[in-house]
């Protein structure tokens, strides 16, 4: 079975390169993972090798359709939200709302930040990478729950400029 720390690593260096699509096999179970076009959503899964092509854990699916799961940065936007100036992350990792368990969040809804404003930490392989927000104004909405994984380019968080 795949670790979670490997197929975060993996996911990063797919999203990286060129290469549209990646399986492996390790101890009995694959990995498939294949970079989504604009128009649909993927999910990913590991399965037994054993598992007939049918039972493969992937599944591509239109993003019109109601099932999809529409991707963070790809949103409408509304004429409020338009607006507002995203948060976005650098980086493939886990998002961080604070520098430890017991401390407070960096920020809340309705705090005033400047360019050098501290608003999170994505941690990607084991490095604690802080966020600045890199505009002046106010937290509107924080887009990400505590230790949710987050992509390259997904917006954190919206700030009235």
């Amino acid at each position: 079975m795949f670790k979670l720390s490997e197929i975060k690593e993996l996911i990063r260096l797919v999203d990286q390169s060129s290469l549209q699509e990646l399986e492996i096999s390790n101890e009995g179970y694959k990995l498939f993972l294949r970079k989504p076009s604009i128009t649909e959503s993927v999910v990913v899964a590991q399965t037994p090798a054993y598992a007939s092509p049918a039972a493969f854990a992937y599944q591509a699916v239109p993003a019109s359709t109601p099932e999809a799961k529409a991707e963070p940065h790809a949103e409408e936007k509304t004429e409020e939200t338009a607006k507002l100036h995203s948060i976005i992350s650098p980086m493939v990792g886990t998002f961080y709302h604070a520098s430890s368990p017991d401390a407070p969040a960096f920020v809340k809804v309705g705090d005033k930040v400047t360019e050098k404003t501290v608003v999170c930490i994505v941690e990607a392989m084991k490095l604690m990478n802080e966020i600045e927000a890199e505009v002046k104004g106010e937290i509107v909405q924080i887009l990400v729950d505590n230790g949710q994984l987050v992509e390259y380019g997904q917006p954190l968080f919206l700030v009235r400029a």
